[in-house]
């Protein structure tokens, strides 16, 4: 179980995707990357996946009760890796524009990753978040993406099932806002990037 009720948590017995990489596929038609999440998504149910490390978060519609499939899709997961099936596809590093590379650029335009820090303050909050609130949210099958730093406001976007979840808005305020100003003092509030 997750803090958002749409939102459930698989972990598996090995690491799913590389270290530091995270997907997510909010529709069916951006799992391509990932043949895990296009088996995924022939459950009718399924609404969003979420990809990192060791774990999956499935989120679901408003229709089924995690109650009613839950063990379902846990065999279903289960199943699907004992049997060899791929977490995501393979890539080329050929510079040729190939099925390999097309699929590399759609794993890029799904992944989940940090902006890229414009100063060694920004490299800082994204550290912070890293070190100290990744453990923490990937824990509740999510996670916190750093935005940007602007006039001491820091934005992040919620992913995975932070995304939705009816807490999130306290643990971003409570937790989040409070962390990052006490360990970084330029950091004077915290919001989240809406979509």
């Amino acid at each position: 179980m997750t803090p958002n009720p749409m939102a459930m948590k698989y972990v598996a017995d090995r690491m799913l995707v590389p270290e530091g990489v995270q997907f997510e596929f909010l529709k069916q038609e951006e799992a391509a990357p990932s043949p895990l999440a296009q088996k995924l998504y022939e459950l009718p149910f399924v609404k969003g996946i979420f990809i990192s490390s060791n774990f999956i978060t499935i989120l679901k519609n408003e229709k089924a009760k995690w109650d009613d499939v839950v063990f379902d899709v846990r065999d279903y997961i289960k199943e699907y890796l004992e049997t060899g099936g791929k977490v995501w596809n393979t890539i080329s590093t050929s510079a040729e524009k190939t099925p390999e590379t097309t699929t590399m650029e759609a794993i890029r335009a799904t992944q989940v990753t940090h902006a890229e820090p414009a100063n060694d303050l920004e490299g800082k909050i994204i550290d912070t978040l890293e070190q100290y609130v990744k453990p923490i949210v990937e824990n509740d099958g999510g996670i916190i993406i750093f935005r940007s730093f602007k006039d001491g406001v820091v934005t992040l976007q919620l992913r995975g099932s932070c995304s939705g979840c009816p807490s999130s808005q306290m643990t971003l305020k409570s937790a989040v806002e409070q962390l990052l100003t006490r360990m970084v003092p330029e950091v004077k509030e915290v919001q989240q990037e809406m979509a």
